[in-house]
């Protein structure tokens, strides 16, 4: 199976909740004779305008964000980083195309659904999901965003395009205040654990399924977890690990390529970050 991934995506934040060291971290796990890994590299400013504006697509280009356009992103932004997310996006781009001539691609970055057209929010300047499912030109694709923060900028990129099913399971009382409706939202009261996570995506699923996507990308954060510092559900690893068997299983018994990207994942210890996202990645590969 086709793992796409980039030491790029390690950069210094300071002070900053995100710990990029979990891509290297992930990476050093999988690196074993069932995996190809693959080099990520930059998307391309034409297939970035697919989904982006011209206009912010140019602010990047040149490094003039303005003040309010860099504090919407949250992120201590440098002008390389722009460089940095372009090779995130392709690393997604270049998984969707993998997984449409093998069934199944990995993307050991990605899942930055909190990016609009028109700019970034949320550690999310560019929307990797988005692009990708342009750049792969199918007439249906689905999104099941299972990361514990809204997919709002997925949402409204996809708002009048009927081609694209867009689901999101995530904590309703968090990040972000401005939630566009998905096609399908599952906004869950604070501290839901296991069981009834499970049982809502057990329900949703099928009518994902149901939009008869000819590609589905899986965001699939690690930060539903318990001790998530920026998540207030309560799953366990072993409920994530659930989560992730039931979505594999759907979207690979209706025979749809499939395109995993990690998202979110803020755990005290990185080290259980690292855990859910490499099991999330066995559990495609077992599939």
């Amino acid at each position: 199976m086709k793992v796409f991934f980039s030491p790029r995506y390690e950069v210094t934040l300071p002070g900053h909740v995100w710990p990029t060291s979990k891509y290297r971290l992930v990476a050093e796990r999988l690196r074993d004779a069932r995996y190809e890994f693959v080099e990520a590299t930059e998307a391309s400013w034409d297939d970035l305008a697919l989904v982006h504006t011209g206009e912010y697509l140019e602010k990047l280009r040149s490094g003039t964000l303005s003040d309010a356009d860099i504090a919407t992103m949250e992120l201590p932004w440098r002008a390389e980083f722009a460089d940095t997310f372009r090779v995130m996006a392709g690393g997604t781009c270049a998984a969707a195309l993998a997984a449409q001539q093998a069934g199944k691609a990995v993307h050991l970055g990605g899942g930055l659904h909190h990016a609009f057209a028109n700019h970034g929010e949320g550690f999310c300047p560019l929307n990797d999901v988005a692009v990708a499912i342009r750049v792969a030109g199918v007439r249906r694709a689905a999104v099941i965003d299972t990361d514990v923060h809204h997919g709002n900028g997925t949402a409204m990129i996809f708002e009048r395009d009927p081609g694209v099913f867009t689901f999101s399971i995530h904590q309703q009382h968090n990040y972000p205040l401005f939630k566009p409706r998905s096609d399908l939202d599952i906004g869950l009261e604070d501290g839901v654990g296991d069981a009834r996570y499970l049982d809502a995506l057990r329900g949703a699923l099928p009518r994902v399924m149901a939009s008869a996507p000819e590609l589905v990308v899986y965001v699939a954060g690690a930060d539903p977890f318990e001790h998530d510092r920026l998540g207030g559900l309560r799953l366990t690893k072993a409920g994530l690990a659930e989560r992730d068997r039931l979505v594999v299983e759907a979207v690979r018994s209706a025979g749809v390529p499939l395109v995993l990207t990690l998202a979110g994942g803020y755990a005290i210890d990185v080290r259980d970050t690292v855990d859910i996202h490499v099991a999330t990645v066995e559990t495609l590969l077992a599939a």
